[in-house]
């Protein structure tokens, strides 16, 4: 009888006593953890190296998570990517599954579940905190109300918090009325859109949400 290779992981974060927790869930389910980094530059070079089935990422360390699931991804598609955060932040979550990442876990995930849910990725099964579920789904109901063109060249050039921004306003929503529902500063809603109209070269938001309507 042919014996299975054990799974391999590489996982990458800041924190020493995380990666031993993490690792000493995956060793319980039978994963081997064939690389550790402490940063985003660490976590390409163990992928390259050691060419794992599935690379583990947090996404404040050093250099960037969602940096390194984009350009491992790019690298090596075979390899599934997870992120791995305290960061609930649906620009964070949207970005990195942009950047590649086949699930993003928060760190508030039972350890011991983390053997069998990245064993379920590779079978292709979404790996996603419950708790942001939710959020998928609004985002993917969302075009039916969109009065923007999200795939536009403009619309390329906004962070998915910018493009939900504008895309609220544009609805006729007030300033006060976006940050009460983003549950944000209405002083964080007018950087928002003063950094979209820094990007899309415009000088107020009537040209912001003519350009993003071409």
């Amino acid at each position: 009888m042919v014996e299975q290779h054990r799974l391999r992981v590489v996982m990458a974060d800041d924190h020493a006593w995380i990666r031993g927790k993490v690792r000493q869930a995956l060793e319980a389910g039978d994963w081997e953890v064939c690389g550790e980094g402490a940063t985003a530059q660490e976590a390409i070079q163990l992928a390259m190296e050691h060419r794992p089935d599935v690379v583990l990422l947090d996404i404040s360390m050093p250099g960037n998570g969602i940096y390194a699931a984009q350009e491992i991804s790019r690298a090596l598609p075979e390899a599934a990517v997870v992120m791995l955060t305290q960061s609930a932040d649906d620009e964070d979550l949207f970005d990195s599954l942009r950047a590649g990442a086949s699930g993003y876990l928060l760190k508030s995930t039972d350890p011991a579940a983390l053997a069998d849910v990245l064993r379920g990725v590779l079978s292709g099964e979404a790996a996603m905190s419950p708790a942001l579920v939710t959020r998928i789904l609004q985002e993917f109901r969302a075009p039916s109300r969109r009065v923007l063109r999200r795939k536009s060249a403009a619309a390329a050039k906004l962070s998915p918090r910018e493009w939900e921004v504008m895309e609220l306003l544009a609805q006729g929503l007030s300033t006060e009325d976006v940050a009460n529902k983003l549950f944000v500063s209405p002083t964080t809603v007018r950087v928002h859109v003063s950094t979209v109209l820094r990007k899309l070269r415009v000088k107020d938001r009537e040209s912001a949400f003519h350009v993003l309507r071409e």
